[in-house]
């Protein structure tokens, strides 16, 4: 495999220096060795660049090609699935499977306790509205107390009320973060990343909450100071990789024993949720009922989210009996049952234009 690509060609990284996806997306591209540039999007930039990839989303990256990218889980799988070097995806099927899966489950099963976290406490809510106000909205011919009150208000009304936080969820909310804070600790004392000796696409999804949300915000940055310090040092270790330390390591290639707290959580709690929202989607629904970590649950169904649940059944079906087996021995059969499911029928306006954000919405600009 080769690992360079032309050092003189860039690829432009547009995002935000406080995005859960980007600073994911580009952790990534730092242990990939792929040349980017970093671009802090302003409004006027945002809305240009949902013109060009057909979403309004962040990041979005602009190939030296002049292709655009959108969306971290596929724009990983594209240099994954090419020869570029360094290798970051389990060789072994049922692995780089078990990889994918706990990707997906951190990018959205950590999506709330994220936005949760950075929304529902005072110091977060004011310190994130203020940067997001003086970056994003600093094109807006508007006060900067006038941009931060209404940011404010927005994420509030979106990533809390709308998302599902109440006083009977919020506990729940942040014992999933709590709890895998303290999974996360013991495990990372044991080696330096989920799979072994270098990173996977499973440290890149949980880095994404782990880093611009619980690592960086106040109120969860301090419980992970006090109660994951381990979890700390893998934040800044991912963060840091580059080519040249993963000489010498190893390609992930196989499963380690110690991940069942989030297999379970995949089994018992998020693909049930996916299942659920997979019907209400199927169903033109506007909302979903389901039933997880103790709680009754009712968010806005998310066609995004059923594409998710379609591609993990897809990745499934298509291993062969011996992989599809060892990852049986890992996930529990209530799982397992779930992804051999068939796969729903997402309508094709919920993609490009008509495409919605992770909370069901049609995609605006902070999504």
């Amino acid at each position: 495999m080769s690992r360079s690509t032309p050092r003189g060609r860039e690829h432009v990284l547009y995002g935000l220096s406080c995005s859960y996806f980007t600073g994911k997306l580009q952790a990534y591209f730092q242990a990939k060795g792929l040349p980017h540039r970093f671009v802090e999007m302003n409004r006027s930039q945002f809305q240009a660049c949902a013109r060009a990839t057909g979403i309004v989303q962040l990041p979005c990256v602009e190939t030296p090609d002049g292709d655009w990218l959108t969306d971290t889980t596929a724009i990983m799988d594209r240099f994954e699935s090419s020869d570029l070097a360094p290798r970051l995806r389990p060789e072994d099927p049922a692995a780089a499977f078990c990889s994918l899966l706990l990707e997906d489950l951190f990018d959205e099963w950590l999506w709330r306790p994220a936005l949760y976290y950075r929304w529902a406490f005072d110091e977060d809510a004011r310190l994130m509205s203020h940067q997001i106000a003086r970056t994003l909205l600093r094109d807006v011919r508007l006060p900067l107390f006038l941009r931060r009150q209404f940011i404010l208000h927005r994420q509030k009304v979106v990533f809390l009320r709308k998302d599902g936080v109440t006083r009977q969820t919020a506990p729940a909310i942040e014992a999933l973060y709590l709890d895998s804070l303290r999974e996360l600790d013991a495990l990372f004392a044991r080696r330096a990343f989920l799979f072994g000796e270098r990173p996977c696409e499973a440290d890149f999804g949980l880095f994404g909450p782990f880093f611009r949300h619980f690592f960086c915000d106040p109120t969860p940055g301090a419980l992970m100071r006090e109660r994951g310090p381990h979890v700390a040092h893998w934040v800044t270790r991912v963060w840091k990789t580059r080519p040249a330390d993963l000489d010498g390591t190893a390609p992930v290639s196989g499963v380690p024993d110690d991940l069942g707290f989030f297999f379970e959580m995949a089994a018992n709690d998020y693909l049930p949720y996916l299942e659920a929202n997979s019907r209400a989607v199927e169903a033109r629904a506007k909302t979903v009922r389901y039933r997880a970590q103790g709680v009754e649950w009712q968010i806005p169904s998310a066609p995004y989210r059923a594409e998710c649940l379609n591609q993990l059944k897809q990745r499934f079906a298509a291993l062969g009996p011996d992989a599809a087996k060892r990852v049986a021995e890992l996930l529990p059969s209530g799982g397992i049952e779930l992804l051999r499911a068939p796969t729903t029928a997402v309508e094709a306006a919920t993609d490009r234009q008509g495409r919605r954000g992770r909370l069901g919405r049609p995609a605006s600009v902070f999504d």
